[in-house]
């Protein structure tokens, strides 16, 4: 599948910056076909796992975790950047390039022992990922799986994240 989804992912050079390469997924989102087999293929990785509620981060994360909350009739939870959700809230930072940054999510977003499965479109360092770990486990909230759309082999994220089982559709 990984191979057949590949050729709908655009790669743009120097994006955002001198030295990175963007995989641009928008020209997999615009091919009804390409994005069904996308979600199509999360769902078969997540099923069975009894899932509660499926986590995802901002922006481009929205879209296969909605979506793939739906088809497995979960919750959706939102994980935003500070300031955007209206309700008390607990947090978790994340490193960047240059500093750190933080998440927050609702603080009465999961019930303890709920089955959680946090959702992304790419694992690159897994700082994300890790960040939205930690707040789940603040909430007593059990992992069942993290599951990504691209994983850029290459920068070791998967090592962030070692103690939960972690999933991805396309390598790179």
């Amino acid at each position: 599948m990984a191979d057949a989804l590949k050729k709908y992912i655009r790669s743009i050079p120097d994006f955002p910056k001198q030295g990175i390469l963007f995989y641009d997924i928008t020209t997999l989102l615009k091919n009804r076909a390409a994005f069904k087999k996308a979600i199509d293929g999360l769902a078969k990785i997540a099923k069975g796992k009894k899932i509660d509620y499926v986590v995802s981060v901002e922006s481009r994360g929205f879209i296969f975790g909605a979506a793939l909350a739906y088809k497995l009739g979960a919750g959706f939870i939102p994980v935003r950047k500070k300031g955007k959700l209206p309700a008390e809230t607990i947090s978790a930072d994340y490193a960047l390039e240059y500093g750190t940054d933080s998440l927050y999510m609702h603080k009465d977003a999961l019930k303890a022992s709920s089955r959680v499965l946090i959702v992304d479109d790419l694992l690159a360092t897994g700082g994300t990922a890790a960040a939205v770990c930690s707040m789940a486990n603040q909430l007593k909230s059990k992992i069942a799986g993290i599951i990504f759309l691209i994983e850029l082999c290459g920068l070791k994220g998967r090592e962030k994240l070692k103690d939960y089982p972690v999933y991805s559709l396309i390598q790179y």
